[in-house]
């Protein structure tokens, strides 16, 4: 046999090649990355891995609810304990079914905030404090059955599904056997205009697919998917343009009257848009303007005050000059704010007895035929195998989409980004949980995870002159693979910690480069100095590189040309500080780490699932009589209400920790 020489930098090749092209991590989208840590959804019923999932009809059918809510206040809290900044201040308001409800103000308002606390959605502070009550047909949140659906601004999909193939996965997850599934996406591609795109990929900012209307229309047909009982959109028209506005407006307009209860955030829109709207609430720098009927008894209630709408004038306009604070000189500034305290007390005394009136049946209040009160509204529930085998097939088609040959291995820093955020609030919606999830994922990628170090063994070995027996080509090729696997599970951890997709494409090839250098090559374990002596133990390069040292070497003879050389494998491997180990050892390390890799992977995502902000436990004084008295309960029983609410709430952390 030839010297030594010639085999080592082989092998440590041969290693370093399979990891280079298995280093990019998973990583989270710079643009959809979201780091809060949340606490526990309040209107919601949202449980960690699929736990007991609200409930509601999966064959089309509608539960009319009333949403109501009392004093909602949300401030954030300076260094010193004291109120920092004043998100709401006590808003008050109803939303009901058959009725499209849209919540109007200018920038800074408190829309989106307000939206976020009745869908739960709202990201938790430890300095912020949120206080108030929602009923639902006249109850506290935790006491009664209702599916929400939350459409996002963002619109999030995996790109090389086609709006059909993403909807169907979407019923999969959600409804039961006996609901027949083709027929119920043909009925929602149908029902909101995407019949003519069903086909279509829905595509990405790379590669073009359906338009921004239609993106919005397939969000809000996910949504519906388990026939929710309240929609909340948080600026759906956004980035649209006129005609795409309308349709999508149309549809949420169309959803309203079929019975959904829809509450929509909205900053100006166009008088036609205005015009679909039945009620309105107006905001401004975090205060209740006005919350009623809109169209023509809004106008006459601020002529009423003083304050009358031009003629030809989108009424959108006029309420959003009238609420806003001009920033323009400080005396202007002094001078609408002023007015716009005027505008807040005026309605304040103003507010209707029906706004905290005793609650009527969803039928008396939209025309909706409701079901008895007693019947229990189950969504099926989905099973961990089928939630297995579901995802599965959604990771295959992901996976015959983006992976081919050396683009497979390094997909992850332009594939994963953004699917992490995608996985977030399809699990935030209860469809699915993290385990089967991650096993979709690998069992999807093991073939083509497996196949490329085979490929490159094949022909590797026999060009490079390595021992030419099959059995030690076929450990060479399992080394390989257990080393492409460990690096691609430390790739998804990664992933799985980075803020961005710069910061993980940055943190991953630093950290393995630190593993090549302590990989057993430049420095083995023996001149390790005794502080690092633990990296070379978790370096899969090491281990991996001494595993094929100990393939190849064993049982090697040398040519002795010089004294000071090596004459058998054996002395080479005790020269690497390799000769005390065996195969077995290094390729179960190697396993072990990979093993390891995975599991902080689902440590990580695990621990930064979505959580949502509490209300305050305790209820002031004026909120409770006024809750109590739109129950039709005394206030002790209500507050005995609130109080089995909290302890369920309270149970529900402590099972999902």
């Amino acid at each position: 046999m030839e010297g030594i020489g010639q085999h080592i930098p082989t092998l440590l090749a041969a290693g370093l090649a399979l990891v280079s092209l298995r280093i990019y991590p998973y990583s989270p989208s710079s643009e959809n990355s979201v780091h809060h840590e949340h606490a526990k959804a309040t209107i919601t019923e949202i449980e960690d891995e699929n736990d007991d999932l609200d409930t509601d009809n999966t064959d089309g059918s509608v539960k009319p609810v009333v949403v109501q809510w009392r004093n909602i206040s949300c401030v954030l809290m300076d260094k010193a304990g004291e109120v920092g900044k004043t998100l709401l201040k006590n808003i008050s308001g109803e939303a009901k079914p058959g009725r499209l409800l849209a919540i109007m103000g200018p920038s800074g308002s408190g829309k989106t905030s307000l939206i976020n606390v009745l869908a739960g959605q709202l990201p938790a502070s430890k300095q912020m404090r949120l206080n108030g009550h929602l009923l639902v047909n006249g109850r506290p949140v935790k006491n009664a059955k209702h599916t929400v659906a939350y459409v996002r601004q963002e619109d999030l999909f995996f790109s090389q599904l086609t709006v059909r193939e993403t909807l169907s996965l979407a019923a999969e997850l959600q409804l039961g056997k006996d609901v027949d599934k083709e027929k119920y996406v043909d009925d929602l591609l149908k029902r909101l205009g995407l019949g003519g795109c069903a086909g279509t990929i829905v595509g990405d900012k790379k590669v073009r697919g359906i338009s921004g209307g239609e993106k919005k229309r397939l969000s809000i047909a996910c949504e519906l998917i388990a026939s929710p009982s309240v929609i909340f959109a948080d600026e759906p028209t956004t980035g649209l343009d006129a005609f795409q506005a309308e349709q999508v407006m149309e549809t949420l307009r169309e959803l309203a009257h079929d019975g959904h209860t829809v509450i929509c955030s909205i900053h100006q829109p166009r008088g036609s848009i205005y015009a679909k709207f039945d009620d309105l609430m107006l905001l401004s720098n975090g205060s209740l303007v006005y919350m009623g009927p809109a169209g023509e008894k809004a106008l006459t209630y601020f002529e009423s005050i003083g304050y009358k709408c031009p003629e030809h004038v989108n009424p959108a306009e006029f309420f959003a000059d009238l609420i806003s604070i001009d920033y323009s000189t400080p005396e202007r500034e002094e001078i609408t704010r002023g007015k716009l305290a005027s505008l807040v007390n005026t309605f304040s005394g103003r507010i209707s007895e029906s706004l905290y009136g005793k609650y009527e049946s969803a039928a008396d209040n939209s025309g909706v035929v409701v079901r008895s009160s007693s019947v229990k509204l189950v969504r099926p529930h989905v099973g961990w195998w089928k939630q297995f085998r579901i995802l599965l097939r959604r990771a295959w088609l992901q996976v015959a989409a983006v992976n081919t040959a050396m683009a497979a291995l390094t997909k992850t820093v332009n594939v994963f980004p953004k699917e992490r955020t995608i996985v977030q609030q399809e699990r935030t919606k209860g469809s699915y949980g993290l385990i089967p999830y991650l096993l979709s994922k690998l069992v999807a990628e093991a073939p083509i995870s497996a196949a490329f170090p085979l490929a490159f063994a094949a022909v590797v070995y026999p060009m490079t002159g390595l021992h030419p027996t099959f059995s030690r080509f076929l450990r060479l090729s399992g080394i390989v693979t257990v080393e492409a696997f460990a690096a691609s599970a430390m790739g998804l951890t990664v992933g799985a910690i980075a803020p961005t997709s710069e910061a993980a494409s940055a943190l991953g090839p630093s950290i393995m480069t630190v593993f090549i250098v302590f990989g057993g090559y430049y420095v083995n374990e023996e001149n390790t100095p005794l502080v690092f002596r633990w990296i070379p133990k978790v370096s899969m390069i090491r281990w991996a590189f001494q595993a094929l040292c100990i393939n190849e070497f064993t049982g090697l003879k040398f040519l002795k040309e010089k004294s000071f050389d090596v004459e058998n494998g054996e002395q080479a491997l005790d020269r690497l500080s390799f000769g005390k180990s065996s195969l077995r050892e290094a390729i179960l390390q190697e396993g072990r780490i990979a093993l390891f890799w995975y599991y902080l992977t689902y440590f990580f995502l695990k621990r930064n699932k979505p959580r949502y902000q509490k209300f305050e436990a305790l209820p002031h004084p004026t909120a409770l009589a006024e809750c109590s008295r739109a129950s039709g309960k005394s206030e002790s029983d209500f507050a005995e209400d609130i109080t089995d609410a909290a302890n369920a709430s309270a149970d529900e952390d402590q099972a999902s920790e």
